[in-house]
């Protein structure tokens, strides 16, 4: 059961990192477990058999959904901009109780308020600054699919390439655990999230076409960037680490700040139309439903 529940946390997280402006550190703060995958990360190499075991069930759900999702996201985007914003910000707010156990019996200070106020103020910032520097994003007519869909700059198999993406998954990789900051959101601004999805896109429909050429294609890009994504992960891992355990308020402080200012992040990214009274009922639903799966998962 506890396995079961673990590859439904690792879909969560992937879930979260894929949709631009949900933070996938949000999500394994949410269910209680951010402190579990951190120790896991930065003990890999001296305990290697605790730390695999740890992070197996949590790397299945991941890849599953990231790899269904790339094909799926923008229909309820585009579709149910409201409703599927609403689950996000049920998940975020179901976890708060977990953040809350972690400040229990620390009296903040001043240091830890201007701390919460800099983080809120990142996100937000982030958001306004860095949504706009891809056309993924449901902005001035511009829809997802279509942005998906258009012509996209073509991620290159050379040495110039490989070496871009190693750098990119570094930088997304180091914002993808931190709790509150998008990794798919700062793919977005620097230009990389729609030729990313798009490839991952590729590479499954090569997989199920047996594409000999697409596969080795996939494998040239997704692999660099992968790699990358790994290194970023541990270093920023390690820091992370470090700060819980010797600044444990301010570090609590910081990121309650950027958990509190996701669900403002992800309505300020949305740029819904119009929206009926079916719509907001449905979306107080879909609040309660990831509300629910947030609280009983961080159990």
């Amino acid at each position: 059961m506890k396995f079961i529940k673990d590859i439904l946390r690792g879909a969560m997280i992937g879930v979260a990192n894929i949709i631009p402006g949900v933070s996938g550190g949000t999500m394994m703060v949410s269910m209680g477990i951010y402190d579990k995958i951190i120790w896991a990360i930065n003990h890999i190499f001296k305990e290697f058999k605790a730390s695999v075991k740890t992070l197996f069930p949590y790397a299945i759900g991941m890849l599953a959904s990231i790899a269904g999702l790339s094909f799926c996201i923008t229909y309820f985007f585009e579709h149910f901009p409201l409703q599927t914003a609403f689950l996000f910000i049920g998940l975020i707010f179901g976890g708060l109780p977990v953040i809350f156990a972690g400040l229990k019996g620390k009296k903040a200070d001043a240091k830890a308020v201007i701390l919460f106020v800099i983080f809120f103020a990142l996100v937000i910032l982030l958001q306004i600054f860095g949504g706009g520097g891809d056309n993924t994003a449901n902005v001035d007519g511009v829809t997802m699919s279509q942005a998906i869909d258009s012509s996209t700059p073509k991620l290159e198999a050379n040495v110039g390439g490989i070496a871009i993406l190693l750098i990119i998954g570094m930088i997304t990789s180091a914002t993808m655990i931190i709790p509150g900051v998008s990794g798919s959101m700062v793919l977005m601004a620097l230009g990389y999230y729609t030729p990313l999805i798009a490839q991952i896109r590729s590479f499954i429909e090569a997989l199920m076409d047996f594409d000999m050429d697409g596969l080795l294609h996939g494998f040239a890009i997704l692999v660099p960037f992968g790699i990358g994504v790994l290194s970023g992960i541990l270093l920023v891992a390690r820091a992370i680490e470090f700060l819980l355990k010797r600044y444990p308020l301010y570090t609590y402080s910081g990121i309650l700040g950027l958990v509190v200012a996701s669900p403002v992040a992800v309505l300020m990214g949305l740029g819904v139309a119009s929206i009926s009274v079916l719509s907001v009922v449905v979306s107080i639903f879909t609040f309660a439903a990831g509300f629910i799966a947030a609280y009983f998962l961080s159990k």
